[in-house]
């Protein structure tokens, strides 16, 4: 399943390891993106985001993406203070899974 395909909402609605498979497909495509990176090659997902290159600024562009793409709203310091692809994509799904789609307002 690909999340191009798949609403916030609808993330919501799934069991929470697809959650996070979603999830980490959606932020190691950011992140690959803003590294440079092709999309065959292997983001290490926990080692700081800031040793593999990106910058605050990068990092604060794809925190904005994901608050779109996800519809939810990312708590800066949690970028900052374990800096890993892996954490976030633990923080995100957790936001995510503990948001039922009947909570959020319809989609326009």
């Amino acid at each position: 399943m690909s999340f191009a395909n798949v609403s916030a909402g609808q993330l919501r609605e799934l069991p929470a390891h697809e959650i996070t498979e979603e999830i980490e497909a959606v932020v190691e495509e950011l992140f690959k993106d803003a590294l440079l990176m092709e999309a065959e090659e292997e983001l290490p997902l926990s080692v700081s985001y800031f040793d593999l290159g990106l910058t605050s600024l990068k990092l604060t562009r794809i925190k904005q993406q994901l608050e779109v793409l996800l519809d939810v709203s990312v708590d800066t310091t949690v970028l900052f203070n374990e800096p890993t692809v892996e954490h976030l994509v633990r923080y995100l799904s957790g936001l995510l899974a503990s948001t039922p789609a009947a909570d959020l307002p319809a989609a326009p």
